[in-house]
Formats: structure tokens, C-alpha cells, sequence
């Protein structure tokens, strides 16, 4: 397949995600007003989109607490920076089975909530993109499973749809995008669909250029797309990105590290991106250029 080039690039800026990171870097942010301020510079950096997370803000774990998404996303409008935010929505679907003798016997960091309160925050800060997560698979540590089963993804998806809200499809593997191409042949998520391939997460797509090309051979021409992968893959998942035809993800919650032994802030991954993509003789797109390409819907909270 030739490639064709992305000359015309956004940059989605991933905060501080819900892995256990926040004790592995000072860079992480933990308190709404820590991963607003962290938005509001990889904003100024280049980022058009910020993708949020939360956590406590004392111990620095991942939560889904409406209060905090409130407060970080009020504190990002109240600065008037212009960026688009994206909240995820992949929280509330965690199974960690019991040992194989008795696997029901659900261990520590099950979290299974209702589609309503998946998208409760997503309702209340009315946030211009969301994140679904289009498939169940197995994630990374022994008994661990994140759960988006069929009936869940319809329900969810169609409550996003109705707040007049972007789905991101995040596609771990080349199924969730066969599944995503069906939520919207059933008339869940409008198309063209906006898609973030996430690559390199166990056990999903590896990150092999081989998979990667298969995971945007397998996304529909007019749909948008982004791609990442984690640690020091990020950079050249940049690069890959941009010559496959894509734009790009970076920020803390897939890797740490600016360059060997050198932990990274948001807004040096940012500006590092940056520089890869202009130096590919692509340009960067503004939130609002972005805005127009997706027919995002820009909300006051309620």
C-alpha cells in the first residue's frame, strides 16, 4: 500500500490516564486543578484536544468521581483556553477474576457499573468528544478483563449520541473495529466516526508496523482516525501516524519518558510531537480547524 501523508495534523494530548503512574512520575497529575493547568499547557503547546482522565487528588488513584471531572473541566473553560476536551468513558467496566479454581469470586479492582453511570459525567460536563472503548478484552495483568460487551457499547453509545457528544472509538484490536463499523450501520454512532488506534497494549493489537497497517486498512476512508502506542514507542507511533494518513496521540497516560532516564511533562511530549510533524512538512490543525472537520458541538456545561 503507498502511503499517503496526514499534511494536515491534529494532536490529541492523553493527560494522565488510570494506571498506576502517579507515584512513577512528579509529572503526573493528580487534582483537577493539576490536570486542568496540565491541559491548559500541552493547549498552548500545540495539543487541540486534551483527552482527561481523574484521580484522587490525595492519593493520586484513579477515579471516576463526577465532582472531579466538573471541577477540571469548569477550570479548563474558565481559562478560556481554546481546546477541545474529551473525556473518557472507559471507567466502571472492570472484572478482575478470582484464581482459575474459582474464578467468580471476583477479586480487589472490580468496578462493573451501569451504561447510566458510565456516561453520568459525561452528561454533566457535556465535554465535545468521549471515549468508547469498543470491545472486552484481556488488559495486561493476569485476571484482569476490561468489559464493553455488545449490549453495554449500544447502550452507551447511543446515550452519547443523544447528548449531542462525539464518540471516540478507542480499537484495542482489528474486532473493535469491526464492531464500531456496526454501531454505526445500526444508526448508534453517526459516521463519519472518529477512531483512535491504540496500539501495543497487552493483550491487544501489538505494535508492529504489520498490525498498525491492518488497523487502518480496516478503518473506512472517511472516518477520522489517531493512533499511539506506549512507552518509547510513542515518538515514532507519531511519525508512523502522520505517513499512514493519521494524526497522533501523546501524554503521560501512555509514557513517561522524554528520552532515556528523562521523565517527560505533557507539554515537552507535546512540543516533541510537534517538531516530528513539522519536520515531516506537515502542519499543525487549531482546535477550531478540528472542530470544523468533525462537527463537533462546543457546550457549556449545564
Amino acid at each position: 500500500m503507498p502511503l499517503t501523508m496526514n499534511s494536515e495534523v491534529f494532536i490529541t494530548c492523553a493527560l494522565t490516564g488510570s494506571g498506576n503512574t502517579q507515584d512513577k512520575s512528579q509529572y503526573v497529575p493528580r487534582s483537577p486543578k493539576e490536570i486542568a493547568d496540565e491541559a491548559i499547557l500541552a493547549a498552548n503547546a500545540g495539543a487541540a484536544v486534551v483527552h482527561c482522565h481523574v484521580r484522587d487528588p490525595e492519593t493520586g488513584s484513579p477515579s471516576r468521581k463526577l465532582a472531579y471531572y466538573r471541577e477540571t473541566t469548569d477550570r479548563i473553560r474558565d481559562s478560556a483556553t481554546d481546546v477541545i476536551i474529551n473525556l473518557t468513558a472507559g471507567m466502571g467496566g472492570d472484572m478482575v477474576f478470582g484464581p482459575t479454581t474459582e474464578p467468580l469470586t471476583l477479586g480487589a479492582g472490580t468496578d462493573m457499573i451501569s451504561a447510566e453511570e458510565r456516561v453520568a459525567h459525561i452528561a454533566e460536563c457535556l465535554p465535545e468528544i468521549c471515549t468508547l472503548d469498543c470491545g472486552t478484552m484481556n488488559f495486561a495483568e493476569a485476571d484482569y478483563v476490561m468489559t464493553n460487551t455488545p449490549g453495554m457499547l449500544l447502550a452507551m453509545g447511543k446515550m452519547i449520541s443523544d447528548l449531542n457528544v462525539k464518540p471516540e472509538i478507542e480499537a484495542f484490536d482489528t474486532g473493535h473495529l469491526w464492531y464500531a463499523k456496526q454501531l454505526v450501520k445500526d444508526g448508534i454512532i453517526s459516521s463519519p466516526a472518529l477512531v483512535q488506534l491504540c496500539m501495543g497494549v497487552p493483550w491487544g493489537a501489538p505494535n508492529d508496523l504489520n498490525t498498525f497497517l491492518a488497523m487502518v486498512n480496516n478503518t473506512p476512508k472517511e472516518w477520522t482516525w489517531s493512533a499511539f502506542s506506549l512507552g518509547r514507542h510513542q515518538m515514532p507511533y507519531v511519525a508512523a501516524s502522520v505517513l499512514a494518513g493519521g494524526n497522533v496521540r501523546v501524554g503521560l497516560e501512555d509514557n513517561l519518558m522524554l528520552a532515556k532516564g528523562r521523565l517527560a511533562s505533557n507539554k515537552e511530549l507535546v512540543e516533541k510531537a510537534v517538531n516530528i510533524i513539522e519536520n515531516l512538512g506537515a502542519s499543525i490543525l487549531k482546535p477550531s480547524e478540528v472542530r470544523n472537520r468533525l462537527n463537533l458541538i462546543k457546550k457549556a456545561p449545564k
